[in-house]
């Protein structure tokens, strides 16, 4: 009776122990899923006028914090203020919920080609999923949308070297976790001989 006592003592510790490394691991994840959500990434663009105001996305990379970068017509180049940009994207967010945005309407051939407006071209760029998440429902499952979208880049290249970098940066930033617990870095270390 006595080991039997024994046993289920050791059998509850061992239950316990694994029971709380198992939580610990569980919450350990759910903080770097939240760490990672709270670096949310940003975006340098480059943005072309090429008609009076028509604009197009001329470069487009992932950045630490999101800054447009506006070339016009006559030469000269402008860095949009978070105050501009907010006033952009609020005045587009409000067309498109009133169902007046170029974003979400059948454009001609000719249209795209021309170019979009200041506010509908930063809400095609990556920046505009990102500063305008909060009307991204509306876009993301709207055709028109993507169609206009990836017309608002100078060419279907500067497109997919958009695309991919944002995918790239994504994955790698994704992947950055390892170890036991998901925070510690894990090493190699090779050698000539066994365990070396």
């Amino acid at each position: 009776m006595k080991h039997i006592k024994k046993l289920s003592t050791i059998a509850t510790a061992t239950g316990l122990g694994a029971l709380l490394a198992t939580g610990m691991t569980g919450c350990s994840q759910n903080t770097n899923q939240y760490e990672e959500q709270q670096q949310a990434q940003g975006a340098f663009i480059i943005i072309e006028e090429t008609a009076p105001g028509k604009y197009k996305i001329k470069d487009e990379f992932p950045a630490d914090e999101t800054r447009i970068v506006l070339k016009k017509l006559d030469g000269t180049e402008k860095v949009l203020t978070k105050p501009e940009l907010d006033a952009l994207i609020k005045e587009e967010a409000a067309k498109v919920d009133n169902g007046t945005s170029n974003l979400t309407q059948e454009q001609s051939p000719q249209a795209q080609q021309q170019g979009m407006g200041l506010g509908e071209t930063i809400m095609a760029s990556m920046a505009g999923a990102m500063l305008g998440a909060w009307i991204g429902n509306k876009l993301f499952g709207n055709q028109n949308y993507q169609n206009n979208r990836k017309a608002g880049y100078k060419s279907p290249s500067t497109y997919s070297k958009s695309k991919n970098s944002f995918n790239k940066s994504n994955k790698s930033s994704s992947s950055k976790k390892s170890g036991f617990f998901g925070n510690k870095k894990s090493s190699s270390k090779s050698g000539g001989s066994f365990g070396g």
